[in-house]
């Protein structure tokens, strides 16, 4: 029986994880959950799983579900609390789908508690990839990814011999407006951008997939959960997302991982790596899809795809300050105060305005981080409507 840790459990990566679980109940046990503040969906989950102990960001959240639930449950709050329950002794895995920055540093305490990690916070490792991957080394965590083109990479490579590994090409929807031009984009609406084509995601990423900025994070994950420098990761536009990413080796073969887009499929894997679950997914029938279309993507219309490319090759906190300008330019749009095209010009600028540390010190990558938001948030101000 494995005991489970979920960060995140009412977002959409968590909520599918429990599904999964739901489904296995002979397999897996919820020993730990955190939430923000949707303590009503947290209570539904804290009666269905009885998990020993959960955590509530919000101080006051966390008072109220205390009153809700029966004894049994332990309620944890704020950061210190989810730091306690990443790192809860009796636990086996940790799934880390906390979304965007704030999901670092608990990240980072199951890693020194020395976890089995499946890692959907992709912001650990775009942000502090050098520190997580050492202290992962440093405290014997096993980092398994959980975002699907990672782990189609890792499914093709796992026990395999890397040096044979040419270089790696992660797949992109291009989300709703996949060959649309920066013109045809001007006028765009956050309900337009939310409405993507393959995908069941969380607000802020599927933004981030309209944008490409999604791919752009996922390029800077894979350098560091694969150790390849930015030539050798590369992009392709694949709308029918059936193909999640594709490893070419020396000899110039290729393999490739493909599945129908529903997120409960790596999640599985990671959950029960290195085993298979039966029938996490719906069955793939290739012959009902007909064709499978690849192009190169767009960075004169979509470039903060560019800019994450230009912030990995720039190293030192400048991924931080890539990440927590998309954050607050993201959230600018999604409140409409600035428009889609605003997006990367925010990041852009907040990027060229940065003066680059590289001392791989966790204080440096939080500097960093609060420094990005409130420039950023100067610019939105500038180009608010």
């Amino acid at each position: 029986m494995k005991r489970i840790v979920i960060l995140g459990s009412t977002g959409s990566i968590g909520r599918n994880a429990l599904d999964v679980i739901s489904r296995h109940r002979d397999r897996f046990k919820v020993a730990g959950l955190s939430a923000g503040s949707n303590i009503d969906l947290l209570e539904e989950q804290i009666n269905i799983f009885k998990p020993p102990v959960v955590a509530v960001a919000d101080g006051k959240s966390a008072g109220e579900l205390r009153r809700r639930i029966a004894k049994g449950t332990e309620v944890l709050s704020g950061e210190e609390g989810i730091n306690t329950v990443a790192a809860y002794k009796e636990s086996d895995f940790v799934l880390s789908s906390i979304v965007g920055f704030s999901g670092l540093v608990p990240t980072l305490s199951a890693v020194r508690a020395g976890k089995v990690v499946g890692l959907a916070n992709k912001e650990s490792l775009v942000t502090a990839g050098p520190i997580v991957m050492k202290e992962a080394e440093q405290y014997g965590s096993k980092i398994l990814p959980v975002d699907s083109e990672h782990s189609a990479i890792f499914q093709c490579v796992d026990g395999r011999d890397r040096g044979f590994l040419k270089r790696v090409i992660l797949t992109a929807s291009g989300g709703p407006f996949v060959g649309k031009k920066s013109g045809e984009l001007k006028d765009v609406k956050p309900a337009d951008a939310l409405n993507h084509p393959n995908w069941k995601m969380g607000r802020k990423v599927t933004i981030d997939s309209a944008t490409l900025m999604n791919k752009g994070l996922e390029v800077i994950e894979a350098a560091h959960l694969f150790s390849l420098a930015a030539d050798r990761i590369a992009v392709l536009v694949h709308p029918e997302s059936i193909l999640h990413s594709l490893v070419e080796f020396t000899d110039n073969t290729m393999l490739a991982q493909m599945s129908v887009p529903d997120m409960r499929g790596p999640i599985s894997y990671a959950l029960s790596y290195p085993e298979r679950l039966n029938s996490t997914v719906a069955r793939l029938e290739l012959e009902m899809i007909g064709k499978l279309t690849f192009y190169p993507p767009d960075t004169e219309s979509f470039p903060c795809l560019k800019y994450a490319f230009d912030a990995l090759k720039e190293g030192g906190t400048m991924p931080a300050v890539l990440n927590a300008a998309n954050e607050v330019a993201v959230n600018a749009f999604l409140d409409k105060r600035v428009s889609f095209n605003t997006i990367p010009v925010i990041i852009e600028k907040t990027m060229n305005s940065h003066d680059t540390k590289r001392d791989n010190q966790l204080d440096s990558v939080i500097e960093a981080d609060r420094w990005a938001r409130k420039k950023a948030e100067e610019y939105v101000h500038e180009y608010s409507k």
